[in-house]
């Protein structure tokens, strides 16, 4: 046999080899696994691992030379850098009256060039770099711009990031493009009833001219110009209500000189903004709003009101009865109207808590047949909350427990981290907020709960926004006699007088 006969040889019995074992190795496992399964008793439910314990970490904050405020977590397991430039303030403080929506085109189009690259440029150096880059993110009351990167790549991240932050040029024919997507996008909401209910909630339960009560439409997007998001750009972009958060294999002098260096020509200016907002419509009697969308194969449902702010003492009593009224699977409102009564695949509530006076609201997808059924269920929980049926022993545990036990896994990542962190500033709370939380929750009462579903729960004061076939609905909404119906367009405006049932 030659050298080269010989190899073959020697391959192929190897191949053999591993033929065989490929055969032996899944018929060892199957008769292991079969061994353990019948040492395994199933008739005993296993009992729950030990619950996970919060670890908050602790940071530093100092100030940038230009007045912006830097935060440093240090997390050496990984080379990794998790970057988060907050913003305090968003859409409801910086964009002017009859331009809702200028906050998303800017904050979409700064991606689209600078004085030093193109919007490819951007979007190639990245990648480049490995960097894993979010889009950047103006919302109502706070915005963002982050990022992940390795230790390696922070610096020449941070240049570009600095550079869209500080020298987009908002390029026209970008613009339109963007403009021409928005106002396809919004036709085509309109033939959705749960984007219609989303618009036309608000504007019902705030009035259009307040903040929280701002939809984008299409008049408000023709409106928009370039100069208008030059304009806001500059106003938002400014140092003195930024807080760059940095967390990961970094330590805070290190990350101070590298942040210090990118945002160099970063001038100082800008201003903290006001979160005061206007007082609120008077309160309207309990009202079903019924917008019609003929044809429309279920309805989706909103009720609610005006709620409290963020910073309410209230807010833990209030998140523990939420979570058992409509956030667990088997909440109140999911385990009746769902689970035993099969008229949605799932409903829920909330609160939209914000600086000002964020919305309650409970409802879902219902199926048409069964509207009149499901909003006299709806009205039924949202009544038994309150007192009638107060919360069980077994409620407040899940309730509790679905609260605390699910905060240690946010502190899991590095993003998760940051993303904890960047929201004490960008919400106004306490440097403490997470180490406060358990103890917090763990302090709520029954007699709290049935409190605040009190206070926030206005049963002759609710907003009952329905949206479907009226057609089919409207009759059988009257027949319950719950509230007078009054006939909306998709844009929440009257188009016939009150029906009363």
């Amino acid at each position: 046999m030659n050298r080269t006969s010989g190899r073959v040889a020697r391959a192929l019995a190897g191949v053999f080899m591993l033929a065989c074992a490929s055969v032996v190795a899944p018929a060892a496992r199957a008769q292991k696994a079969a061994a353990a399964s019948a040492s395994f008793d199933r008739r005993v439910i296993p009992t729950p691992g030990k619950n996970p314990e919060l670890h908050v970490p602790s940071w530093t904050k100092v100030a940038l030379s230009n007045g912006a405020q830097l935060v440093v977590l240090e997390r050496h397991g990984l080379p990794l850098v998790s970057v988060q430039v907050n913003f305090i303030g968003g859409a409801n403080q910086y964009e002017p009256a009859g331009r809702t929506g200028l906050a998303v085109f800017v904050a979409n189009q700064m991606m689209e060039g600078t004085a030093h690259r193109t919007g490819e440029q951007i979007v190639n150096d990245l990648q480049m770099l490995g960097t894993n880059f979010s889009s950047p993110l103006i919302s109502g009351e706070s915005g963002r711009v982050t990022f992940v990167s390795t230790k390696e790549q922070l610096a020449p991240t941070l240049a570009i990031v600095a550079d869209v932050m500080e020298n987009a040029t908002f390029p026209q024919d970008a613009l339109e493009r963007y403009r021409a997507r928005i106002l396809v996008n919004l036709t085509q909401a309109q033939d959705r009833t749960g984007s219609i209910s989303a618009d036309v909630f608000p504007k019902l339960v705030y009035g259009a001219d307040h903040p929280y009560g701002r939809t984008m439409t299409e008049a408000t997007v023709k409106s928009i110009t370039r100069d208008d998001l030059v304009s806001l750009y500059k106003a938002y972009f400014q140092p003195a209500h930024a807080i760059v958060t940095v967390v990961g294999d970094v330590k805070p002098d290190e990350a101070k000189r590298i942040v210090e260096q990118a945002f160099a020509h970063w001038p100082a200016g800008g201003s903290m903004p006001s979160f005061a907002y206007p007082a609120l419509p008077a309160a309207k009697p309990t009202t079903i709003y019924l917008v019609d969308k003929p044809g429309a194969a279920q309805s989706t449902f909103r009720i609610g009101e005006t709620g409290p702010a963020r910073g309410t003492p209230d807010y833990y009593a209030i998140r523990v009865m939420n979570e058992m009224l409509g956030v667990l699977f088997q909440s109140r409102l999911n385990r009746n109207i769902r689970e035993e009564k099969s008229y949605s695949y799932g409903v829920g509530s909330g609160f939209q808590f914000g600086r000002g006076p964020g919305a309650f609201f409970a409802g879902g997808d219902i199926m048409t047949a069964k509207n009149d059924s499901a909003l006299i269920e709806f009205m039924k929980e949202l009544r038994d909350i309150r007192g009638p049926r107060p919360p069980s022993d077994e409620e407040m545990a899940q309730a509790k427990a679905s609260l605390v036990q699910s905060l240690p896994e946010s502190f899991e990542t590095l993003s998760g981290v940051n993303a904890n962190v960047s929201s004490i500033y960008s919400q106004g709370l306490p440097e403490d907020y997470y180490a406060q939380f358990v103890r917090a929750v763990g302090a709520v009462t029954k007699e709290d709960v049935v409190r605040v579903a009190q206070k926030y729960i206005d049963l002759d004061h609710l907003a009952i926004l329905i949206v479907g076939d009226r057609e089919k609905i409207e009759g059988p909404l009257m027949a319950t006699k719950i509230a007078p119906i009054v006939r909306l367009d998709v844009n929440g405006n009257p188009i016939v007088d009150t029906v009363r049932p």
